[in-house]
């Protein structure tokens, strides 16, 4: 955010209006033309980028004033922390003998129903076509992820706020990052979490 707000004083000084604008979506948002944007800036700045937002994406939400945009980190640590829980899901699932495409038909229909089970489910060949479907091809890298995480936390820590689960998503995209998933899907935590063992 303060980055954000830094590059706005500038643009100010030189007389131009500024807005950050941190997208969501990835790849297959970007192709489809389906992405958000989540905009920080002044009406005025937001009314003159609108029409851009209009023809590389799907919606655009003025978030507040300078730097509000990267507040919209809060986004990516809430998709990382819940692909985490998907995925101990699933592999605590197929420990348990139970059939993937029945737990997504549960869970899909259920109280645990997420995006990151019902549109970008980590199993293969369960639930709409995703990464997992091609070797986790990257849709949303696992290294993107962590670069968030990264900055979700370093917002955290600037704002006084408590964020566990947050905190721990990010040391496990470190490790996974680490151990070979750089350039796989951020899904890929799967097969990941399925070759640990209790409490590891």
């Amino acid at each position: 955010m303060d980055s954000a707000r830094a590059a706005a004083a500038l643009a100010g000084a030189a007389g131009l209006l500024a807005v950050d604008a941190p997208v969501s979506g990835g790849v297959r948002g970007a192709s489809a033309g389906t992405l958000t944007f989540m905009a920080g800036g002044s009406e005025a700045a937001f009314a003159r980028a609108k029409p851009l937002f209009e023809v590389m994406g799907q919606r655009a939400v003025h978030c507040g004033g300078v730097g509000a945009g990267q507040a919209a980190i809060c986004n990516s640590m809430i998709l990382g922390n819940s692909m985490i829980a998907v995925c101990e899901g699933f592999a605590l699932a197929a420990k348990l003998g139970l059939d993937a495409q029945k737990l997504f038909e549960v869970v899909s229909t259920s109280p645990g129903s997420c995006w990151s089970v019902d549109t970008y489910c980590p199993v293969p060949g369960v639930g709409p076509t995703s990464p997992a479907d091609s070797g986790y091809k990257p849709g949303f890298a696992a290294e993107l992820m962590l670069k968030d995480l990264l900055l979700s936390q370093q917002a955290a820590a600037a704002a006084d706020a408590a964020t566990p689960l947050g905190v721990h998503a990010t040391t496990l995209y470190a490790e996974f990052v680490e151990a070979g998933g750089r350039g796989r899907d951020f899904s890929a935590m799967l097969p990941r979490l399925a070759a640990l063992g209790h409490g590891a």
